[in-house]
């Protein structure tokens, strides 16, 4: 090993890596370009190659040119806990600093290991119940007893419980998202109520706007299961002193994820990691899980929505955990093949799939939207119209058909939200 340790090369190559089957509808409706990764390759002089990966569209943060001169021709275990890199280049340094040395990035944490496996949970956007259930048991034949999905205002949240519940054992472990669209904790208490008499139900995720600190302290003496929201809103201070949870969602580069997890750790608050990717951020989740004492959560990574792990061999998954690598650097392999089969050109984002959304209540009440983003979310999640989590809720989706009734209705749509009622 060349004792500087310069790095020689940087290289972006973006790809495109196609979602499942199943999860693609739904996916298509608000996270589409999660589909667009953009992988980091680093050598450096005494030959070690390291890879990280970015969602360029969904991270705490993209790599830069200007991060990626300032890489060039730096010692590499200097720049190791640097922030401003980027969470690719940033990974791609713990991965060749670690195949230097020829040690498993969680070493080079300086912290001591405290698990050889660490808790993953399979993750769905919001699907129909039916969807959830068919994912459920992909889930378990890959290795997963925890699944964490998003609750909406637009499909009964009773109903994919029990449509889980039918297909998977008794242990299966539900966590439960709703990004505040129950709104407040009138609203919610009697719906996390009724969920709490499912012993399949193991976390909710903001369930009430975070902002309001009363109602989730009031909110978490009212429900039985734990309550989960996002570190630093509101303030870490105020979220211990208030009681407003009973643990995190923490996200972030390796230094403010570890800062986080300290945090949390000092008032013994359980806490789930949460890195978006395929399989390189997977591998780096369970490294920092393999030397945080609570992250005792199942770690978010996604990656059972991609149909590529982007791996030569696949991570272990058993029972609901996820084996740490003890390979150097991130401990896997990344597929060099996938570099051509994958490679997407210019500009790096997918036109998105044009769909009527309508949200259809009992009793013939109906909704129709433009789009997830602009139309609908605002109008649940920011002022509130229409029930929050109403029993016997589903979801239509209308696909661009070409037909000339299709292309009336979107045009009038771009104007705002139709309401109608059916027979």
């Amino acid at each position: 090993m060349a004792a500087s340790l310069r790095v020689k090369d940087v290289e972006r190559i973006t790809l495109r890596v196609p979602f499942t089957e199943r999860v693609r509808r739904w996916n298509a409706l608000l996270v589409w370009q999660w589909q667009i990764v953009e992988i980091i390759r680093i050598t450096t002089d005494d030959g070690s190659v390291g890879y990280g990966e970015t969602l360029p569209h969904y991270t705490w943060g993209k790599v830069s040119d200007d991060a990626l001169e300032r890489a060039k021709g730096s010692n590499a275990v200097e720049l190791l806990g640097s922030t401003g890199l980027g969470a690719g280049l940033e990974m791609a340094l713990y991965d060749v600093v670690g195949k230097a040395l020829g040690v498993p990035m969680y070493q080079l944490l300086n912290r001591p290991k405290v698990r050889d496996w660490c808790p993953i949970a399979w993750w769905n956007t919001k699907m129909s119940p039916q969807d959830l259930a068919g994912e459920a048991q992909d889930a378990l034949a890959d290795g997963y007893i925890f699944h964490k999905f998003k609750t909406r205002p637009w499909f009964d949240v009773y109903e994919q419980v029990e449509a889980i519940g039918a297909v998977t054992p008794e242990h299966y472990r539900l966590d439960l998202d709703w990004n505040g669209m129950l709104m407040n904790v009138g609203t919610a208490t009697p719906v996390m109520q009724r969920l709490d008499q499912y012993e399949r139900v193991s976390i909710y995720e903001s369930p009430i706007n975070q902002a309001d600190v009363e109602g989730q302290r009031e909110l978490r003496r009212k429900v039985a299961k734990p309550i989960a929201i996002h570190f630093g809103s509101p303030p870490f201070p105020t979220a211990v002193r208030e009681a407003v949870c009973d643990g995190f969602v923490i996200s972030g580069g390796v230094p403010a994820v570890l800062r986080s997890g300290d945090l949390a750790g000092a008032f013994e608050k359980p806490f789930w990691l949460q890195l978006v990717g395929t399989g390189l951020v997977t591998a780096l989740s369970a490294h920092l899980g393999a030397v945080l004492p609570f992250a005792q959560w199942p770690t978010i990574t996604c990656l059972n929505n991609y149909t590529d792990d982007l791996l030569t061999e696949p991570l272990t998954i058993r029972g609901g955990y996820v084996q740490v690598p003890e390979q150097p650097g991130l401990g896997v392999q990344f597929d060099e093949e996938a570099l051509s089969k994958y490679r997407m050109e210019p500009p790096y984002r997918l036109p998105d799939e044009r769909h009527i959304l309508s949200v259809v209540w009992p009793g013939g009440r109906v909704m129709h939207f433009a789009n997830m983003r602009d139309h609908c979310w605002p109008h649940f999640r920011q002022y509130g119209n229409d029930p929050a989590q109403e029993p016997g809720a589903t979801l239509e989706i209308w696909d661009d058909d070409g037909s000339r009734e299709w292309a009336d209705l979107y045009a009038r749509l771009q104007s705002g939200p139709i309401r109608e009622q059916r027979d």
